[in-house]
C-alpha cells in the first residue's frame, strides 16, 4: 500500500486513535476502545450497453467504546477534528453512565490480543478509472449477449472497485490495523424463448484484480445459466434427494454458523443449543476455519477486538469441535471468546468420501433421480426450531441426467435433519466470500408442487 492511496497514513490514524484514548482516559473511562476506518471505491453499471451509473465513495469514520466498569456506552463520528474526537468520547461516556451495569461487557483479556499480527496480503491496489471500469460491465454484458440470440435483455452488468484500511486499538494496549481491498465484476442477462423469460446472473470476486474471471468468461456462463431455466415446468408433491448447487450450499453453511454463534446462543434462538461434542452431521462431514489464508476473503490475523484469530476444526467425524464467539457472548455462555467477534473466516465444508470424480456431473449420477437447487427464494427459515421451508427452482434429474428445469416450488425440511442427512459434499467447490464448498446432496426433501 501506497499512503497516497488513502487522505490518512497509517501512522496518522493511529495517532487518531491515541489521542482518542487519551481522551477517553481523561474522562474518567476505566477502559475505552476505538475502530477507525476509511476507505474510497468506485462501482459503475452498465445496461444494454449504456452506462447506467457510476458511482465513486470517499468514505471515513471513527467508533468509540467507553466502559464505566461494567456499563458501555458507544458512539460514532466521521469527524477527525480535535473537538469532534473530544465530544464522541464523552457522548460514549455519558451513554455508559445511565446505562445499566453488565457483567458480560468489558474488554476482551489481554493475554487474547493479537500482538504480533501477521502480514496476509489482504490489499491489492486496482488503479482502474470508471472509462476503463465501464468497457469491463460492457464486455461481460456483450458476451452474455454474443452467447445465444435469446439472451435478449439484461438487467445489467457492473464493477465494483474497494480500497480500505483501518486501526483498531484499546486501552489496554492494543493496537492493529492493516489495509485491504475487495473488487468484483457480475452480469444478470435475461433469456427468452416465445412466452418463457428466465434471468440468472454469475459473478467474479477477489481482493486481487488478477484473479478476476474475464469479462467474457462471466458473460457466457451467467448467459448458459439464463438458457437453462428456459420452459421451466412445475412437479408435484413428493419426498427425493435434493442436491443444492454450491453457491445455494453455501447458504446451508451460513444457517449452521448462525446456529452455532454466540448471540443465538445466548438468547436461546438456535435450534443447535449445547451442540458441542455433540454428532450433528454424518462421521464423513468436516468444516475447517483457517484464518491466515493468505489473500483470501476472510482471512484476518485479529478479529473486531484485536482478538487472535487460529485455525480450527469446527466440525470433525461430524462433530461440533467448538462455536464461534466473540468475549461478551463467551462471557454470557461462561466459556472464552473464539476470536469470532464479526463473523467467521475462510469456513471450509468437505466430506471425506469426496473424490475427483465428484464435480457436478459426479453429483448428478450420485443422486440418481431428484431434484438440484440452484436458486432459493424467501426467508422462510425458524432458527428457534430448524424448520425450514423455501421457494425454490433448479431441475428435475433421473437417472442422473437433467431432465428439465423447474420452478414455482417449495423445499421444507428440518435443518437439524437435513444436517444429517448430508450424503456427499461435491469436487465443484466455489468460495462466496468467507466461506468454500461444494454442493451438498441431502438424502431426503419433501417438495411441494402443483
Amino acid at each position: 500500500m501506497n499512503d497516497s492511496d488513502f487522505l490518512y497514513t497509517n501512522d496518522q490514524l493511529k495517532q487518531i486513535a491515541e489521542d482518542t484514548l487519551r481522551y477517553a482516559r481523561q474522562k474518567g473511562a476505566s477502559g475505552a476502545a476505538v475502530g477507525i476506518s476509511e476507505g474510497n471505491g468506485l462501482s459503475v453499471s452498465v445496461r444494454k450497453g449504456e452506462i447506467e451509473t457510476i458511482e465513486k465513495n470517499q468514505d471515513k469514520g471513527i467508533g468509540i467504546t467507553v466502559f464505566v466498569g461494567r456499563k458501555r456506552g458507544n458512539a460514532t463520528t466521521s469527524d477527525f477534528s480535535g473537538i469532534s474526537l473530544k465530544q464522541t468520547v464523552e457522548a460514549a461516556y455519558n451513554i455508559a453512565s445511565f446505562t445499566s451495569e453488565d457483567e458480560a461487557a468489558g474488554l476482551p483479556d489481554a493475554d487474547m490480543l493479537e500482538k504480533n499480527p501477521p502480514d496476509l496480503s489482504l490489499y491489492y491496489h486496482w488503479p482502474i478509472d470508471s472509462q476503463e471500469a465501464v468497457e469491463l460491465a460492457r464486455r461481460c454484458e456483450a458476451a452474455a449477449f454474443d452467447t445465444d440470440k435469446r439472451i435478449s435483455n439484461s438487467e445489467g452488468a457492473s464493477v465494483s472497485v474497494q480500497h480500505s484500511h483501518f486501526v483498531l486499538a484499546n486501552s489496554d494496549g492494543f493496537m492493529g490495523g492493516y489495509p485491504y481491498s475487495s473488487h468484483s465484476l457480475s452480469v444478470a442477462p435475461i433469456a427468452a424463448s416465445g412466452d418463457s423469460m428466465q434471468r440468472d446472473y454469475w459473478y467474479t470476486a477477489s481482493r486481487d484484480p488478477a484473479e478476476l474471471k474475464s469479462p467474457e468468461d462471466v458473460g457466457r456462463y451467467a448467459a448458459k445459466r439464463a438458457l437453462a431455466r428456459l420452459n421451466a415446468r412445475q412437479i408435484g408433491t413428493r419426498r427425493c434427494p435434493v442436491l443444492f448447487e454450491a453457491p445455494v450450499a453455501i447458504g446451508l453453511i451460513n444457517s449452521f454458523v448462525y446456529a452455532v454463534s454466540g448471540s443465538s446462543l445466548y438468547r436461546k434462538s438456535s435450534f443447535l443449543p449445547d451442540a458441542l461434542g455433540k454428532r450433528i452431521f454424518p462421521e464423513h462431514i468436516g468444516l475447517l476455519e483457517d484464518p491466515h489464508l493468505k489473500g483470501a476473503m476472510g482471512s484476518a490475523p485479529f478479529d473486531d477486538e484485536g482478538v487472535r484469530t487460529s485455525r480450527r476444526q469446527i466440525v470433525g467425524d461430524g462433530i461440533v469441535n467448538g462455536y464461534f464467539l466473540s468475549s461478551y457472548s463467551a462471557r454470557k455462555l461462561g466459556m472464552k471468546t473464539t476470536g469470532n467477534a464479526g463473523g467467521s473466516h475462510n469456513l471450509v465444508f468437505s466430506s471425506r468420501l469426496t473424490e475427483a470424480a465428484d464435480d457436478f456431473a459426479g453429483m448428478l449420477k450420485k443422486m440418481g433421480t431428484g431434484l438440484v437447487v440452484t436458486e432459493l427464494m424467501g426467508q422462510g427459515i425458524n432458527y428457534v426450531t430448524g424448520d425450514y421451508s423455501r421457494g425454490a427452482s433448479g431441475f428435475w434429474v433421473e437417472n442422473g441426467v437433467i431432465q428439465y428445469p423447474v420452478q414455482e416450488i417449495t423445499i421444507a425440511g428440518n435443518l437439524r435433519e437435513m444436517f444429517g442427512q448430508i450424503v456427499a459434499v461435491g469436487a465443484d467447490t466455489l468460495i462466496r466470500g468467507a466461506k468454500k464448498s461444494g454442493s451438498i446432496l441431502i438424502g431426503q426433501m419433501t417438495i411441494a408442487g402443483m
